[in-house]
């Protein structure tokens, strides 16, 4: 199952303490080096998940818009799960707490609001977390 998690609802923590996860960081395909985007991004990342896909009982995958519409023209099944809209001081302070950069709080803050109106459009299952909520307490609800 692959599913694509907003930033800070756990996806490290599931790959680090459930068997059969695979945590699939997007910046390691769409960077070649610093400020220089690997020219076949979203591409090669797709093709990495596809080739991992019998591996993995659950894949984490970025919530990009870029890799959500790249999950789609691929026909491929995805889950999103992603936090309420209110909440959006908490996932701030997730952010802070995991030691995210200033630069990244600050892009998290700027395009919150809009993130989450981007990701209920999606044609896909999703998975509201609500205050306090991480993609372990859901995990059941995915299926």
């Amino acid at each position: 199952m692959i599913i694509s998690a907003f930033p800070a609802c756990g996806k490290t923590w599931l790959f680090q303490n459930l068997q059969s996860v695979s945590d699939s960081d997007s910046s390691k395909f769409s960077w070649i080096s610093d400020g220089v985007r690997h020219p076949d991004f979203p591409n090669n990342y797709i093709q990495h998940i596809k080739s991992i896909q019998s591996d993995f009982d659950y894949i984490t995958v970025s919530s990009h818009s870029v890799v959500t519409k790249a999950l789609l023209d691929n026909k491929l099944d995805f889950v999103i799960v992603y936090p309420a809209i209110e909440n959006k001081q908490e996932w701030i302070q997730r952010c802070k707490n995991r030691g995210n950069t200033d630069a990244f709080i600050k892009i998290i803050n700027d395009n919150y609001e809009n993130w989450i109106i981007e990701i209920e459009k999606l044609p896909v299952k999703k998975i509201k977390l609500q205050k306090g909520q991480y993609l372990s307490n859901v995990l059941d609800k995915l299926k």
